[in-house]
């Protein structure tokens, strides 16, 4: 677990209103804050998933992220929390190359070209909004995502399903292949994004809240998903998510980002009580959920 050298001091964290340092709340270990100021692998290692190295947003005339630096290792369930306002999205927007960063660096896989290394990432949003005259069905929408697929309108159900099965197993979304998109739940709708990012067999998935809309007894069960296609894909996942106690079960690190990354390490060591307040300018604990906390 690592703190960037005055990282809560820019982040604005230190919990004291008068500003004071507290110390270090993170306990810094020296190989990770190592590996955050040189960036680079171990010899004989496979590149990290992910390197992020002084990224810095602004949206709006407001620093959004302000120097971020982060090595995400490759075959890994990692979770990203913090505050609302924090930077999340805009850190995964600047991932896909979706928003326009001020400055620093990004690495997917050990490359700097983006453009190659995206054809091995799938995304999934935090929502997706569709007026209900949206006519696409389930089948129609998966299949515009493969090659073989593209031109539906010309295959049987029966052949698309073929072609699409392999990312549906264990989705639960089969049943729902001749429904219309737009009439789907939040729950429902999610799972087939999910599915729709894992047809081109990505090696990083990138979830943004993927719980938003599904309601509370069907969150455990969402989360347990998401965990099994890491394990049984072998991919490295990223998954924002304002559900602290999911973090404790599932994730094999976190990242507290309010601006920078105030801290890292395991969901033990980064959900102390103090990491938590450092986090989140706040009093909450890791074992109840917090859609409500910020």
């Amino acid at each position: 677990m690592s703190a960037p050298r005055n990282g809560l001091q820019q982040a604005g964290l230190s919990g004291n209103p008068h500003g004071h340092d507290h110390g270090h709340a993170c306990g810094a270990l020296h190989a990770a804050e190592q590996r955050a100021h040189d960036g680079s692998s171990s010899p004989g290692c496979a590149p990290a998933a992910i390197e992020v190295r002084d990224l810095r947003v602004t949206l709006g005339g407001l620093p959004i992220l302000r120097g971020v630096n982060m090595t995400v290792p490759a075959g890994e369930l990692v979770a990203l929390i913090g505050p609302n306002g924090s930077g999340k999205t805009t850190l995964l927007r600047a991932l896909l190359g979706l928003q326009k960063v001020q400055g620093g660096a990004i690495r997917l896989f050990g490359s700097s070209d983006m453009r190659a290394a995206l054809k091995r990432v799938g995304y999934v949003p935090q929502r997706l909004d569709l007026e209900r005259s949206f006519i696409l069905s389930v089948r129609e929408f998966l299949a515009l995502r493969l090659r073989s697929t593209r031109h539906w309108f010309w295959f049987s159900k029966k052949r698309t399903d073929e072609l699409i099965a392999g990312s549906l197993a264990g989705m639960g979304v089969e049943a729902l292949l001749d429904k219309p998109l737009a009439h789907l739940s939040g729950g429902q709708l999610q799972r087939v994004l999910i599915a729709f990012s894992l047809l081109d067999r990505p090696e990083l998935l990138l979830l943004d809240e993927p719980t938003a809309g599904v309601d509370a007894p069907g969150e455990e069960t969402f989360y347990d998903l998401i965990s099994g296609i890491q394990r049984r894909h072998q991919m490295t996942v990223v998954l924002v998510s304002h559900d602290l106690s999911m973090v404790c079960r599932h994730a094999r690190r976190v990242y507290a980002l309010n601006g920078v990354i105030c801290c890292e390490g395991t969901p033990e060591e980064v959900m102390s009580a103090d990491s938590l307040k450092e986090a989140f300018g706040m009093h909450v604990s890791p074992y109840h959920h917090h859609h409500h906390a910020h």
